[in-house]
């Protein structure tokens, strides 16, 4: 099964800076039950952007040191068995959320449209096998297939010698966010505390789709505001409703398979 712009990512956003749009979900995974949602009790809100999700606790996102998401371990321990999420999984995207509330406070990205994004993607970090380790890192890290032009696929020529994907012919997705080199490379910030800004690290990735997402002064708290942002990921109508699906589930909380 495959459809240009969830699989391929044909298209590309135009950056100022050339960056092409963050590819994700290159492995198919809404084949598997991409944006299925589990809901025999609890109905999924409906409408566009999808409701807030449980309230953060209050955040330092100043002082920094070793994975400062940490700080939301208790947090996210309250929602992982009720939304089937790991607690590092939850505490990037809650850790990412309270940082752009900090940057871009008219942005108003909630924790669970990443989440939404986290599990169309790569079901937050576990998509063949991989995890996430007690530092944020996908283990074995997540590499999408060669963007070589194949069917169904886009043709982007290597941007980074392989440093990142490993592919020193193609680019490729990387991480639990999927995000390509070159965009990783306009947009990638360190939230893990090593500042070693890591597309494998969920801490890391989380962070740099909360200001991929914000950019160009979006305000996500409305209709049109938090379309244009997850179109801006992938442009995608299916995508954006398979997002969109999963981060109302993960409001109610309610489990998204």
């Amino acid at each position: 099964m495959s459809r240009q712009g969830i699989f391929g990512r044909g298209r590309s956003t135009a950056r100022r800076a050339g960056a092409i749009a963050a590819l994700g979900a290159v492995f198919g995974l809404a084949a598997c039950g991409g944006g299925d949602i589990a809901s025999p009790f609890v109905p999924i809100p409906p409408g566009v952007p999808p409701p807030e999700g449980r309230a953060l606790p209050m955040v330092d996102v100043v002082t920094g040191g070793e994975r400062p998401s940490s700080q939301l371990t208790s947090w996210a321990e309250g929602l992982t068995d009720d939304t089937n999420v790991s607690v590092a999984a939850l505490s990037a995207y809650g850790y990412a959320a309270a940082q752009l509330a900090y940057h871009y406070p008219n942005c108003n990205l909630q924790w669970n449209t990443l989440a939404g994004i986290g599990f169309v993607e790569t079901r937050h970090g576990t998509y063949g096998g991989s995890a996430i380790d007690e530092f944020g890192n996908a283990m074995p890290p997540i590499i999408g297939v060669a963007l070589d032009g194949s069917p169904g696929f886009a043709s982007i020529p290597d941007t980074d010698g392989g440093e990142l994907d490993g592919d020193p012919e193609h680019d490729r997705a990387v991480g639990p966010m999927q995000f390509i080199p070159e965009t990783w490379r306009y947009y990638g910030h360190d939230a893990s505390g090593d500042e070693n800004p890591d597309p494998n690290n969920i801490d890391d990735a989380a962070l740099t789709a909360g200001f991929k997402l914000c950019d160009y002064g979006r305000d996500l708290s409305t209709e049109q505001g938090w379309t244009d942002a997850i179109m801006s990921y992938n442009a995608s109508g299916e995508y954006v409703r398979d997002v969109r699906d999963a981060a109302a589930a993960y409001s109610v909380p309610t489990r998204a398979r």
